[in-house]
């Protein structure tokens, strides 16, 4: 299909944008261009979906192929294809008079993104966050929707950002959707996080081993709640101990979920490490969502996924979800023949995780006097994604350099970078509280708004900064959604997204003060103004 385009990760080439034949994360040029194809595919259902009755199966297609375009998730050409019919049967469906259309109009057809990429650079910039955010939205509407929950207006909201993706639009048109997804990522994160506790109960915290007994065991990377339960369910009495990998750390954190006394530990680092940590593991990998980097040889018979994700060559656990492949691997293999003990990046036998806004809000009072009493001077929320690009130790020295007296939140997976570090207590809480997932931003936002409402401020006015580290689309969807709340004085990094526009990146510096992240020393200096 020859060469492509792509800049929506942070590791882009040359912070401009991968072209030729294959990009940095590992996607070959013709997966890139059936990923457009898919994206075409989509904005031509939201065209038919105006003025018509979208069904379930309507919706479903959009998030899912929305979910299948995010970064590290899908690299397989079949499964692409196999989408983009889904989505086509799906917008036969709603105008199926245009296929029979002796005199069409073209109103319905499928978009040539390749218009997107040769755009003005300031409406390229604007419908990229709001196609960007858009896919981000989709994958948290993807872990609730499973879950059994859905919220009308956040389905509704895909065909409208979709349609703008594909249409004549000038920059203040497009400025308000691009907040609009923020808006409705809200609704969005609120609902995932609802679904969660239902089905799981409320996070609390707990301390998570970086050990590994003897014995079969499989370890369980992505975000996907459910895939991790069921593969609980079906490995119970088997003799097989279950890890969890990345994202899927915090579900150590709901009731539900460790009441499974075969629920071990965490295995692994951060997400970008698995190709060197999964090189001799004796054990299967479960991919329920990404991130999922190209499987070497050494491992790749290993390899498991499921839902949206897929590789070529690798085992995939279709929608009847009979994880019997995964299970035969693991006690094939056998695991260690004796107790290993790892460490995090830094050293540490252990993860805390499960301070979400049920367990920081319980400690208000506490939290409340801490800063009253000047026992607590600031709260730093140091998270987001995580990447294997040069300069994300910054990272880790903020968090090491950040006053004695401060708290550290943190969420998704930019906290393998220090999470395994202890750095002691403030006013008898841990300095580090992991808030969860990239999702349980809902949490770290619920956090801050009680505590303006506490304070009787605004939530810019607390003693409160945000150092937050981007790599996909569900970080964009994620500021977008701060931005829409109005917070201002964000440090983003290790670098600004290629998409960003001067025009673009000009207005938000000018609103909401958002500035690239420097040297911790540097950046601490201003925030704490000494």
């Amino acid at each position: 299909m020859g060469n492509m385009f792509c800049y929506q990760c942070e590791q882009t080439a040359g912070c401009t944008g991968c072209t030729g034949k294959a990009v940095v994360c590992g996607k070959s040029a013709d997966v890139a261009k059936l990923q457009d194809e898919l994206t075409g595919a989509l904005i031509a259902l939201s065209r038919a979906a105006e003025g018509t009755m979208p069904q379930e199966s309507t919706h479903r297609a959009m998030i899912e192929g929305l979910f299948i375009t995010l970064t590290n998730v899908n690299f397989d050409q079949e499964s692409i294809q196999s989408q983009i019919k889904k989505v086509r049967r799906e917008k036969e469906a709603l105008v199926s008079q245009c296929s029979v259309c002796r005199t069409p109009c073209g109103r319905n057809d499928e978009y040539d993104m390749e218009k997107l990429w040769k755009e003005e650079p300031d409406i390229r910039s604007l419908k990229s966050l709001l196609l960007f955010g858009l896919r981000g939205m989709a994958a948290y509407a993807y872990h609730a929707m499973v879950l059994g929950y859905s919220d009308e207006e956040v389905n509704q909201f895909f065909y409208k950002g979709m349609f703008a993706v594909g249409a004549e639009l000038p920059m203040e048109k497009l400025l308000p959707l691009v907040l609009e997804v923020g808006e409705v990522n809200l609704k969005c994160m609120e609902l995932l996080h609802r679904a969660n506790t239902t089905a799981y109960g409320i996070p609390s915290p707990v301390t998570v081993p970086l050990s590994v007994p003897k014995g079969p065991f499989i370890v369980v990377s992505g975000h996907d709640l459910r895939d991790l339960q069921l593969l609980l369910e079906q490995t119970e009495g088997k003799g097989i101990n279950i890890f969890t990998h990345g994202e899927m750390l915090p579900a150590h954190a709901y009731p539900k979920l460790k009441a499974y006394s075969h629920l071990k530990g965490n295995y692994g680092t951060a997400w970008q490490n698995q190709q060197k940590e999964f090189a001799d593991l004796p054990a299967p990998v479960l991919f329920t969502t990404n991130c999922l980097m190209p499987p070497r040889d050494s491992y790749k018979d290993r390899v498991f996924t499921t839902d949206v994700v897929a590789y070529p060559g690798m085992t995939h656990i279709g929608g009847e979800k009979d994880f019997t492949p995964v299970i035969e691997k693991a006690l094939q293999l056998g695991g260690y023949p004796e107790d290993m003990t790892f460490t995090g990046i830094n050293g540490g036998t252990q993860v805390t995780t499960g301070f979400g806004k049920d367990a920081v809000l319980g400690a208000a009072d506490t939290v409340i006097e801490g800063v009253k009493s000047g026992k607590i001077s600031h709260f730093f929320l140091v998270g987001g994604c995580d990447g294997a690009k040069t300069g994300r130790n910054y990272y880790t020295e903020f968090v090491q350099e950040a006053p004695k007296d401060s708290l550290i939140l943190t969420l998704a997976c930019g906290k393998y970078r220090f999470n395994d570090m202890d750095l002691g207590t403030v006013c008898g809480l841990p300095r580090i509280l992991d808030m969860g997932q990239c999702n349980d931003a809902f949490s770290a936002i619920m956090v801050a708004v009680e505590l303006a409402k506490a304070f009787d401020c605004s939530v810019n006015e607390l003693p409160l900064s945000m150092i937050l580290s981007w790599y996909e689309q569900k970080a964009v969807c994620i500021l977008l959604t701060l931005l829409h709340l109005g917070i201002q004085n964000i440090y983003l990094g290790p670098s600004l997204p290629a998409f960003v526009s001067e025009n673009v990146l000009n207005y938000l510096v000018e609103n909401y003060h958002i500035a690239p992240i420097s040297t911790p020393k540097e950046d601490l200096a201003r925030i704490l103004q000494v």
